[in-house]
């Protein structure tokens, strides 16, 4: 039986690909998307902008604001994907 399910479901495999494919993309996109390094990177580059005279202080208050935003995103985001027992 389970070789006359495999012949008829085989016309779907190439859908079945494609969906695999697509789930690898998804993921890969989302591990980056929530990867808290570029946001880590961006605070401390903030840091010398702000410690070299580049950007004034309410300049650099609102984007650090932005910045610590995001980085509670990504912890939540993280929290959720580790399920009850946390990370």
């Amino acid at each position: 039986m389970g070789l006359l399910i495999e012949i008829l479901a085989l016309p779907l495999a190439p859908l079945r690909g494609v969906g695999w494919v697509l789930d690898k993309v998804v993921q890969a996109a989302e591990q980056e998307y929530y990867d808290p390094s570029p946001v880590q990177e961006a605070l401390a580059g903030l840091e010398r902008a702000r410690e070299a005279g580049d950007i004034d202080e309410e300049e650099f208050a609102h984007r650090e604001e932005q910045l610590l935003e995001r980085l509670e995103e990504i912890r939540a985001y993280q929290l959720r994907r580790a399920g009850p027992g946390g990370l």
